[in-house]
């Protein structure tokens, strides 16, 4: 009995290790599809209007961030949101994050 309640006291950690580490996004990966001209259907890129983040220093304080950077993506790029809580939406974020004071 011991020994099933440390296992499942061991996958419960790892779970939420691995669900803090989705949520904090990869800043590198964030820049690369911040870059990526994918994002959308009219060869344009969110670099195209904000070239290396100018403009976004202070959007890192905004809590509803996921859903502006999905009005940018359908809106101005032609393209499809992203999901809030996909691993994309968290790179992206951390990026944007990243270029706070700069």
């Amino acid at each position: 009995m011991k020994v099933l309640k440390v296992a499942m006291l061991f996958i419960l950690f790892l779970g939420l290790s691995f669900s803090f580490a989705l949520a904090i996004g990869d800043a590198a990966k964030g820049k690369a599809l911040f870059n990526d001209n994918k994002l959308g259907t009219v060869e344009r890129s969110c670099n195209s209007c904000h070239p290396n983040g100018k403009g976004l220093e202070k959007a890192a304080d905004r809590e509803d961030l996921p859903k502006v950077i999905n009005a940018c993506i359908e809106n101005v790029l032609k393209g499809r949101r992203i999901g809030l809580d996909s691993v994309d939406m968290a790179d992206l974020v951390a990026y944007i994050k990243s270029l706070k004071g700069k």
